[in-house]
Protein backbone atom coordinates (compact mmCIF):
# COMPACT_ATOMS: atom_id res chain seq x y z
CA UNK A 1 0.00 0.00 0.00
CA UNK A 2 2.87 2.37 0.74
CA UNK A 3 4.30 1.64 -2.69
CA UNK A 4 0.96 2.47 -4.32
CA UNK A 5 0.89 5.81 -2.49
CA UNK A 6 4.50 6.50 -3.37
CA UNK A 7 3.81 5.75 -7.04
CA UNK A 8 0.85 8.14 -7.31
CA UNK A 9 2.85 10.88 -5.56
CA UNK A 10 5.76 10.39 -7.98
CA UNK A 11 3.32 10.79 -10.86
CA UNK A 12 1.76 13.88 -9.25
CA UNK A 13 5.25 15.39 -8.92
CA UNK A 14 5.31 15.69 -12.72
CA UNK A 15 2.71 18.44 -12.27
CA UNK A 16 3.67 19.68 -8.81
CA UNK A 17 7.45 19.86 -8.83
CA UNK A 18 7.56 20.96 -5.19
CA UNK A 19 6.60 17.41 -4.19
CA UNK A 20 10.21 16.50 -4.89
CA UNK A 21 11.45 18.96 -2.25
CA UNK A 22 10.57 16.78 0.77
CA UNK A 23 10.66 13.11 1.65
CA UNK A 24 7.45 11.19 1.12
CA UNK A 25 6.60 9.60 4.47
CA UNK A 26 3.40 7.63 5.01
CA UNK A 27 2.50 6.44 8.50
CA UNK A 28 -0.28 4.35 9.97
CA UNK A 29 -2.42 6.63 12.18
CA UNK A 30 -2.90 5.76 15.85
CA UNK A 31 -6.65 6.09 15.47
CA UNK A 32 -8.50 4.01 12.88
CA UNK A 33 -10.90 6.83 11.96
CA UNK A 34 -7.92 8.78 10.55
CA UNK A 35 -7.56 6.29 7.69
CA UNK A 36 -5.20 3.49 6.77
CA UNK A 37 -2.26 5.80 6.04
CA UNK A 38 -1.54 9.44 6.65
CA UNK A 39 1.11 11.94 5.57
CA UNK A 40 2.19 15.35 6.81
CA UNK A 41 3.79 16.29 3.50
CA UNK A 42 1.52 19.32 3.07
CA UNK A 43 2.63 20.68 6.45
CA UNK A 44 6.28 20.28 5.50
CA UNK A 45 5.80 21.88 2.11
CA UNK A 46 3.76 24.83 3.40
CA UNK A 47 6.86 26.27 5.05
CA UNK A 48 8.86 25.97 1.85
CA UNK A 49 6.30 27.37 -0.59
CA UNK A 50 4.67 29.76 1.92
CA UNK A 51 1.10 28.55 1.52
CA UNK A 52 -1.58 27.44 3.97
CA UNK A 53 -0.99 23.70 4.60
CA UNK A 54 -4.65 22.81 4.06
CA UNK A 55 -4.55 24.59 0.68
CA UNK A 56 -1.39 22.68 -0.19
CA UNK A 57 -3.08 19.43 0.84
CA UNK A 58 -6.06 20.23 -1.38
CA UNK A 59 -3.80 21.00 -4.33
CA UNK A 60 -1.93 17.74 -3.85
CA UNK A 61 -5.12 15.67 -3.65
CA UNK A 62 -6.53 17.26 -6.81
CA UNK A 63 -3.40 16.15 -8.68
CA UNK A 64 -3.35 12.56 -7.42
CA UNK A 65 -4.35 10.11 -10.14
CA UNK A 66 -5.56 7.07 -8.22
CA UNK A 67 -7.83 4.10 -8.74
CA UNK A 68 -11.03 4.50 -6.73
CA UNK A 69 -11.23 0.72 -6.44
CA UNK A 70 -7.95 0.92 -4.53
CA UNK A 71 -8.39 4.12 -2.53
CA UNK A 72 -11.95 4.71 -1.37
CA UNK A 73 -11.41 8.29 -0.21
CA UNK A 74 -8.79 10.88 0.70
CA UNK A 75 -9.44 13.50 3.37
CA UNK A 76 -7.70 16.55 4.79
CA UNK A 77 -7.53 16.49 8.57
CA UNK A 78 -6.45 18.97 11.22
CA UNK A 79 -3.91 21.57 10.16
CA UNK A 80 -3.13 19.79 6.87
CA UNK A 81 -2.68 16.06 7.26
CA UNK A 82 -3.75 13.94 4.28
CA UNK A 83 -5.50 10.72 5.26
CA UNK A 84 -5.95 7.80 2.89
CA UNK A 85 -8.74 5.23 3.19
CA UNK A 86 -8.18 2.11 1.15
CA UNK A 87 -11.09 0.19 -0.33
CA UNK A 88 -12.26 -2.68 1.94
CA UNK A 89 -11.91 -5.04 -1.04
CA UNK A 90 -8.35 -3.97 -1.86
CA UNK A 91 -6.46 -5.59 1.04
CA UNK A 92 -8.18 -8.99 0.75
CA UNK A 93 -7.35 -8.85 -2.95
CA UNK A 94 -3.66 -8.38 -2.18
CA UNK A 95 -3.71 -11.24 0.33
CA UNK A 96 -5.38 -13.49 -2.23
CA UNK A 97 -2.64 -12.63 -4.72
CA UNK A 98 0.08 -13.29 -2.14
CA UNK A 99 -1.35 -16.73 -1.39
CA UNK A 100 -1.82 -17.48 -5.08
CA UNK A 101 1.71 -16.45 -6.11
CA UNK A 102 3.17 -18.11 -3.03
CA UNK A 103 6.99 -17.88 -3.05
CA UNK A 104 6.93 -16.04 -6.40
CA UNK A 105 4.96 -13.06 -5.08
CA UNK A 106 6.58 -9.84 -6.24
CA UNK A 107 8.86 -11.55 -8.74
CA UNK A 108 9.53 -9.58 -11.92
CA UNK A 109 11.18 -9.97 -15.33
CA UNK A 110 11.61 -6.22 -15.68
CA UNK A 111 15.39 -6.46 -16.12
CA UNK A 112 15.54 -9.76 -18.01
CA UNK A 113 18.51 -9.75 -20.39
CA UNK A 114 20.58 -7.47 -18.17
CA UNK A 115 23.63 -8.67 -16.26
CA UNK A 116 24.96 -7.75 -12.84
CA UNK A 117 28.14 -8.62 -10.98
CA UNK A 118 28.05 -8.75 -7.19
CA UNK A 119 31.42 -9.12 -5.48
CA UNK A 120 31.21 -9.87 -1.78
CA UNK A 121 32.92 -11.54 1.20
CA UNK A 122 36.26 -11.51 -0.68
CA UNK A 123 38.25 -12.35 2.44
CA UNK A 124 41.91 -13.09 1.78
CA UNK A 125 43.06 -16.61 2.73
CA UNK A 126 44.93 -15.56 5.85
CA UNK A 127 42.46 -16.78 8.47
CA UNK A 128 38.94 -18.03 9.18
CA UNK A 129 35.95 -15.83 8.38
CA UNK A 130 35.08 -13.27 11.02
CA UNK A 131 31.62 -12.12 12.13
CA UNK A 132 32.13 -9.08 9.90
CA UNK A 133 32.82 -11.32 6.91
CA UNK A 134 29.69 -13.31 7.73
CA UNK A 135 27.62 -10.13 7.86
CA UNK A 136 28.94 -9.02 4.48
CA UNK A 137 28.30 -12.48 3.07
CA UNK A 138 24.63 -12.33 4.01
CA UNK A 139 24.23 -8.75 2.74
CA UNK A 140 25.96 -9.53 -0.56
CA UNK A 141 23.96 -12.70 -1.13
CA UNK A 142 20.74 -10.84 -0.36
CA UNK A 143 21.58 -8.13 -2.90
CA UNK A 144 22.33 -10.81 -5.51
CA UNK A 145 19.03 -12.57 -4.74
CA UNK A 146 17.10 -9.31 -5.06
CA UNK A 147 18.68 -8.58 -8.43
CA UNK A 148 17.81 -12.07 -9.65
CA UNK A 149 14.27 -11.55 -8.33
CA UNK A 150 13.72 -8.69 -10.77
CA UNK A 151 15.23 -10.48 -13.76
CA UNK A 152 18.98 -9.84 -13.73
CA UNK A 153 21.44 -12.57 -14.65
CA UNK A 154 23.76 -12.34 -11.65
CA UNK A 155 27.37 -13.40 -11.28
CA UNK A 156 28.49 -13.83 -7.67
CA UNK A 157 32.21 -13.18 -7.39
CA UNK A 158 34.63 -13.94 -4.57
CA UNK A 159 37.70 -11.80 -5.24
CA UNK A 160 40.79 -12.33 -3.14
CA UNK A 161 44.48 -11.53 -2.94
CA UNK A 162 46.76 -14.49 -2.28
CA UNK A 163 50.06 -12.74 -2.94
CA UNK A 164 52.49 -10.39 -1.23
CA UNK A 165 53.78 -10.01 2.28
CA UNK A 166 50.60 -11.22 4.01
CA UNK A 167 50.99 -14.65 2.39
CA UNK A 168 54.72 -14.83 3.09
CA UNK A 169 54.00 -14.06 6.74
CA UNK A 170 51.23 -16.66 6.76
CA UNK A 171 53.57 -19.33 5.38
CA UNK A 172 56.31 -18.45 7.83
CA UNK A 173 53.83 -18.45 10.74
CA UNK A 174 52.91 -22.03 9.88
CA UNK A 175 56.59 -22.96 9.44
CA UNK A 176 57.47 -21.69 12.91
CA UNK A 177 54.55 -23.52 14.53
CA UNK A 178 55.60 -26.65 12.63
CA UNK A 179 59.12 -26.36 14.06
CA UNK A 180 57.63 -25.80 17.50
CA UNK A 181 55.61 -29.01 17.21
CA UNK A 182 58.84 -30.84 16.43
CA UNK A 183 60.31 -29.69 19.76
CA UNK A 184 62.25 -26.66 18.58
CA UNK A 185 62.37 -23.50 20.66
CA UNK A 186 61.17 -20.61 18.54
CA UNK A 187 60.81 -16.86 18.89
CA UNK A 188 57.38 -16.20 17.37
CA UNK A 189 57.09 -12.58 16.12
CA UNK A 190 54.20 -10.52 17.46
CA UNK A 191 53.17 -9.38 13.98
CA UNK A 192 52.76 -12.97 12.73
CA UNK A 193 49.41 -14.78 12.64
CA UNK A 194 48.65 -15.89 16.19
CA UNK A 195 45.47 -17.94 15.85
CA UNK A 196 45.06 -21.59 16.82
CA UNK A 197 44.27 -22.37 13.19
CA UNK A 198 47.98 -21.81 12.40
CA UNK A 199 48.91 -24.56 14.86
CA UNK A 200 46.22 -26.82 13.34
CA UNK A 201 47.70 -26.39 9.84
CA UNK A 202 51.20 -27.03 11.21
CA UNK A 203 49.93 -30.22 12.84
CA UNK A 204 48.52 -31.43 9.51
CA UNK A 205 51.92 -30.91 7.87
CA UNK A 206 53.71 -32.66 10.73
CA UNK A 207 51.37 -35.62 10.42
CA UNK A 208 51.89 -35.83 6.65
CA UNK A 209 55.60 -35.09 6.38
CA UNK A 210 57.05 -35.71 9.81
CA UNK A 211 60.29 -33.76 10.14
CA UNK A 212 61.08 -33.73 6.41
CA UNK A 213 60.30 -30.02 6.07
CA UNK A 214 62.74 -28.80 8.73
CA UNK A 215 65.45 -27.68 6.35
CA UNK A 216 63.46 -26.83 3.27
CA UNK A 217 60.18 -25.44 2.12
CA UNK A 218 59.66 -26.96 -1.35
CA UNK A 219 57.56 -24.70 -3.58
CA UNK A 220 56.28 -22.71 -0.64
CA UNK A 221 54.68 -25.76 0.94
CA UNK A 222 53.84 -24.00 4.20
CA UNK A 223 52.14 -21.10 2.40
CA UNK A 224 50.31 -23.37 -0.02
CA UNK A 225 49.12 -25.69 2.73
CA UNK A 226 47.88 -22.74 4.77
CA UNK A 227 45.99 -21.27 1.81
CA UNK A 228 44.40 -24.63 0.97
CA UNK A 229 43.26 -25.31 4.53
CA UNK A 230 41.96 -21.78 5.12
CA UNK A 231 39.98 -21.76 1.87
CA UNK A 232 38.56 -25.16 2.78
CA UNK A 233 37.39 -23.75 6.11
CA UNK A 234 35.95 -20.62 4.43
CA UNK A 235 34.04 -22.70 1.89
CA UNK A 236 32.60 -24.91 4.63
CA UNK A 237 31.43 -21.86 6.56
CA UNK A 238 29.79 -20.27 3.51
CA UNK A 239 28.21 -23.59 2.55
CA UNK A 240 26.59 -23.84 5.98
CA UNK A 241 24.74 -20.57 5.40
CA UNK A 242 23.85 -21.48 1.82
CA UNK A 243 26.11 -19.04 -0.01
CA UNK A 244 27.65 -20.03 -3.34
CA UNK A 245 29.81 -18.23 -5.90
CA UNK A 246 30.20 -18.78 -9.62
CA UNK A 247 33.27 -16.61 -10.12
Amino acid sequence: MKKYLDDIFIKAAEKLSYLNDVDRIFTIPNQQNYGDYSTNIALLLSKKIKKNPRDVAGEIISNLDYDKEVIEKIEIAGPGFINFYFSPSYVPGILTQVLSDNENFGKSNKYRGKKALVEFVSANPTGPLTVGHGRNAVIGDTIANMLEWIGYSVDREYYFNNAGRQMRVLGDSVRLRYLELLGNRIDFPEDYYQGEYIKDIAAILKKEFGDKLITEDPEGKFKNAAETEIFSDINKTLSKIGIKFNR
